[in-house]
């Protein structure tokens, strides 16, 4: 039995039947990350030593008959969310030696919890990007095809867990950053409402979207952890006191969940294997006894230009702070921080980064307040009074997660437009601070597209098409590349999304599905 492969539930159910240990699980964890990290560099830190001491620690609490469905589990945590003692670099070099003083709220409950921290993962520096190029330190690869993106910002976690290297990892969903990477990847992300999970200790990007979440392998994990980092945090004044999700709730059957589908969300341009997949996966939740509802959100075409209007602004104002960070320390902290930070800033922030917070400076600058971010934030009012309408009428919506699945990287890194373009199906529900999971719904061959030879024969050249399909060929050579179904739900009824991923999953093998490396 390979140990890392395990599922959360599988492996708390060993752990309680004293079949397995905490520290064997953790060193396999760990001798996979070394086989194999060297290929997809998903890990800027890895704490062996420490691992190992957490995971002696959690078969001790065991064996004075304590459990808990994370106690001995181990994880990554995506690097832009504070580890006590650990460097915590938000793949940036300006805080490349920075170690966190003290633990994020949702790493604190981790630990609580018993959770084992393997290491940080890799991510587009300060989570700016939609493909993890962006990093100081260098890409990560999808491991489905290592000449590939594993989508971003939070690209190492969801390709550590969709490696086995580790059970789950924590990531962050500002428009789309655990959603995006979870469906190029094949495994399950989900965003939080937000408000549910606190955000104190992350190293802030958009103050009034960001969420911390889960990256797991299976929807039923992704509500394990989910009950455990979520709640009211007097640091976090935005978090809110939500019951806890029973395991009840999310075993529940989809017979009669009206399910909406969004028109605007299958749009021209889309890859047509992603489309095919996406409407395949929707036919089985119908087949699982859910009530299928045409429904229209004409805004969703304004919500990346909004995203990419209010989202520079935020981030401008959060960088800026980097002068006089404090994260809530001590004095003697903030000084020691502040040397590291001045130490390193002549290395500078890297070219996205820099983008944003001239875009974001410039819209938030007297003259274009108004005509650009008050009009952004207008809109996001309707974006968001548009959700609210359509899910009083269904209980959740099924959408695709991305319009195509994994690009080359460097495939887009001279086209900041298209790379934008990525959060298409994912911004909106940011916006609107909702719920949504992005689970694995299929596999697909991509096509790549080339232009003919010119053919001086008048009857080949009425015959010719001006362009030839042809297959890609993959690296992993016969499993082809995930695509990803999005459910989204109402403000803090993750309850319902994931009954609907659990069901979906139930019924379905695409979840099992492991990339060859």
């Amino acid at each position: 039995m390979k140990l890392n492969k395990l599922t959360i539930k599988q492996a708390s159910e060993l752990l309680d039947k004293g079949e397995i240990t905490s520290l064997e699980l953790t060193n396999a964890c760990l001798a996979r990350i070394k086989e194999i990290d060297n290929k997809i560099k998903a890990c800027l830190t890895v704490c062996e030593k420490e691992a190992l001491a957490e995971a002696e620690i959690a078969d001790k609490r065991r064996e004075k008959g304590e459990k808990g469905d994370l106690l001995g589990i181990p994880c990554l945590i995506k690097d832009n969310i504070l580890t006590k003692g650990i460097r915590a670099t938000a793949a940036s070099k300006i805080l490349e030696n920075y170690v966190a003083p003290f633990d994020a709220t949702v790493v604190k409950k981790l630990k609580e919890a018993g959770a084992v921290i393997l290491g940080k993962t890799n991510l587009d520096e300060f989570a700016h990007g939609a493909s993890t190029e962006n990093s100081a330190f260098g890409p990560t690869h999808n491991p489905w095809d290592l000449k590939r993106v594993p989508g971003g910002s939070s690209g190492g976690s969801a390709a550590a867990v969709a490696a086995d290297m580790c059970l789950f990892a924590l990531g962050t969903d500002t428009g789309g950053s655990i959603r995006c990477p979870a469906s190029f990847c094949g495994v399950v992300g989900l965003k939080p409402s937000y408000g549910r999970s606190s955000r104190f200790g992350l190293i802030a990007m958009t103050s009034s979207t960001d969420v911390p979440g889960p990256i797991t392998k299976t929807a039923e994990d992704a509500a394990i952890v989910l009950s455990i980092i979520s709640g009211l945090d007097k640091y976090d004044a935005t978090t809110v006191e939500t019951p806890r999700i029973s395991r009840g709730e999310i075993n529940k059957s989809i017979k009669g969940l009206k399910i909406g589908v969004p028109k605007e969300y299958f749009i021209e341009g889309m890859e047509k294997q992603v489309e095919e997949a996406v409407k395949a996966a929707i036919a089985k939740l119908k087949e699982l006894g859910g009530e299928i509802i045409p429904v229209s959100l004409p805004h969703t075409k304004y919500a990346v230009p909004v995203y990419y209007i209010i989202t520079p602004s935020e981030i401008s104002s959060n960088l800026a702070r980097f002068d006089g960070i404090k994260y809530g320390l001590s004095e003697k902290d903030a000084q020691n921080l502040a040397e590291i930070y001045f130490k390193s800033r002549g290395k500078g922030f890297g070219p996205e980064a820099k983008r944003r917070i001239m875009l974001g400076t410039y819209v938030l600058s007297a003259g274009y307040y108004d005509a650009y971010y008050l009009q952004a934030q207008k809109v996001r009012t309707r974006i968001i009074q548009e959700f609210d309408r359509v899910l009083s009428e269904v209980d959740i919506l099924a959408t695709p997660t991305s319009p195509d699945t994994a690009f080359k990287i460097g495939e887009k890194s001279n086209d900041p437009m298209q790379m934008y373009l990525e959060d298409i199906f994912v911004s909106g529900a940011s916006l609107a601070g909702l719920p949504a999971i992005s689970i694995p719904c299929g596999f697909i061959h991509p096509v790549r597209y080339e232009k003919k030879k010119e053919d001086n024969n008048k009857e080949n050249k009425l015959r010719q098409h001006s362009m030839l399909n042809k297959r890609e060929k993959l690296s992993n050579g016969v499993n082809g590349l995930p695509v990803g179904l999005q459910i989204i739900g109402r403000r803090f009824d993750e309850a319902t999304i994931m009954r609907a991923a659990r069901e979906f999953e139930q019924a379905t093998e695409w979840h099992k599905k492991k990339p060859e490396l």
